[in-house]
């Protein structure tokens, strides 16, 4: 299950890359820097709802809630230590900078994609089991 999960966080890490550089280069100039952000952050929620409901029986095919939130606590904790340390010693960015994105009363809305995916693949579980 660790590996499926793994494999499935790497379409979604892939996934998030290629809509972020989409808002940066088309959604962000047309509308401006906060409202492409909104309209980003929405489009990578829907993104990745899409992909986990799609991808939650290959996870788990008893669709079990335990294991499923634990994945998406994994997923949650993978998604910070990446966007931290990447944007820290790759990218370069300053700790403030990368802290910004966590300030919802700044507007910031990336905690909700990390609730995404944190409870996603256990709602998935839950409203699939029920069928």
């Amino acid at each position: 299950m660790v590996l499926r999960a793994a494999i499935v966080w790497l379409v979604l890490l892939i996934v998030a890359i290629g809509l972020g550089a989409l808002r940066q280069t088309v959604i962000a100039p047309r509308i401006g820097e906060q409202a492409g952000h909104v309209v980003g952050t929405l489009i990578v929620i829907a993104a990745f709802v899409a992909i986990i409901f799609g991808s939650v029986r290959f996870l788990d095919p008893k669709l079990r809630p335990g294991p499923l939130l634990r994945i998406g606590i994994g997923w949650c904790a993978a998604t910070v230590a990446f966007e931290l340390l990447f944007g820290r010693y790759v990218a370069g960015h300053p700790w403030s900078r990368l802290l910004h994105d966590y300030d919802l009363a700044a507007g910031r809305l990336w905690v909700l994609v990390l609730a995404t995916l944190l409870g996603t693949p256990w709602a998935a579980g839950l409203l699939l089991r029920g069928r």
